[in-house]
């Protein structure tokens, strides 16, 4: 996984609470066994109203979504964050996520920000005149465009893996050596990689 330290870049308003992980990428594109390739289906169906925010000019070009309460809500889809991440955001700031949801898409390197809902509404009236914010992940702050700093709380060991590129493989080869120690200490009784 890639190391996110900040992200400056034009946001994304999706003014929607409850979004379920359905909406975002719905189930008759989960037929992939890679993680790429999801991005054109992100909010496949609301991108049939060409007025939708993702249609409009300049929406690739974000990499931060701000959203309503309660994102990513509905099942544990892992698709959801993989999708969000393949269309080109790196950050999604909401007043709340859902569990599963915000877990999966730590493992991927996509950075979940919870805020007070009247700071996102503070935040999505400033982007909507297409001006930057920056996610700052190492200071836990998201700068405005009118330079309005906004602190964010964020989970100590979720943001030590973020910073790192750490996922849970990587987390794993850092104790590698400790790993073989352990099983040259410990030998199976048996062959447990020889076939019959």
């Amino acid at each position: 996984m890639r190391a996110f330290r900040r992200v400056t870049s034009p946001a994304l308003v999706l003014d929607r609470a409850d979004v379920d992980t359905d909406q975002i990428i719905p189930k008759q594109f989960l037929k992939r066994i890679e993680r790429t390739g999801f991005g054109e289906f992100l909010f496949w169906d609301w991108r049939q109203d060409p007025e939708f925010v993702l249609n409009r000019p300049g929406a690739h070009d974000a990499k931060i979504l701000l959203a309503g309460r309660n994102f990513g809500s509905g099942s544990s889809r892992e698709h959801a964050p993989w999708a969000l991440q393949d269309f080109g955001f790196e950050a999604v700031v909401a007043p709340s996520f859902a569990d599963i949801f915000a877990s999966n898409c730590l493992k991927i390197g996509l950075v979940p920000v919870v805020l007070p809902e009247g700071e996102v509404r503070g935040l999505m009236a400033a982007a909507a005149d297409g001006d930057e914010l920056t996610v700052d992940l190492d200071a836990q702050e998201i700068t405005g465009p009118d330079g309005r700093v906004v602190a964010f709380d964020f989970d100590a060991f979720a943001r030590h893996c973020l910073l790192n590129g750490l996922d849970d493989v990587a987390r794993a080869l850092e104790h590698e050596d400790e790993i073989a120690a352990f099983e040259r200490a410990h030998p199976a009784p048996f062959a447990t990689t020889a076939l019959p």
